[in-house]
């Protein structure tokens, strides 16, 4: 299997997640007697098991709520944004780390750790923007874990051509 196969593939579902949260709002708002509505119920209850869902911690398109929280959009939109930039920039000779993936959740720990400590709620867009690098971070460890199994595999495949 090509090493890059599989980092495309995640690629291609993060940014189709993404698209799927922004469109849920959408079909939801069409009312009941749509069938697009089913779709719009499907995404919120499969995102009922991922994120607490607060109207007044999520971002809304026109009335109508978005299926995660401000701080989950932005994790999922970080993820997808370093899944398409590592798809169209070549790879960078960076390992990355359970060193990085700290690094990356550093500003969604310091507003989590605000909020517990005042008992405020920090805006949506900041909440969002904190987001944003733990999705790249978890995204890089993601995408470099599948090179590794594309690699692998790869190497699998060349070593059983030479047995045989």
């Amino acid at each position: 299997m090509e090493a890059r196969v599989l980092p495309a593939a995640f690629a291609t579902a993060t940014v189709v997640w993404v698209l799927l949260l922004g469109l849920a709002p959408v079909a939801a708002a069409q009312g009941h007697a749509s069938y697009i509505y089913g779709f719009a119920a499907m995404v919120y209850g499969a995102c009922a098991f991922l994120c607490h869902q607060l109207p007044g911690r999520s971002f809304h398109l026109g009335s109508t709520q978005l299926p995660v929280c401000a701080r989950c959009t932005g994790i999922y939109a970080g993820a997808a944004a370093a899944a398409i930039l590592d798809t169209l920039v070549p790879r960078l000779p960076i390992t990355p780390s359970r060193l990085t993936l700290l690094a990356a959740a550093f500003p969604t720990l310091v507003t989590v750790i605000d909020e517990w400590i005042t008992g405020g709620v920090t805006s949506n867009w900041i909440r969002f923007a904190a987001g944003v690098p733990l999705g790249a971070g978890v995204a890089i460890l993601v995408i470099a874990s599948l090179c590794a199994v594309g690699v692998s595999s790869r190497a699998a495949d060349v070593g059983s051509d030479q047995l045989n």
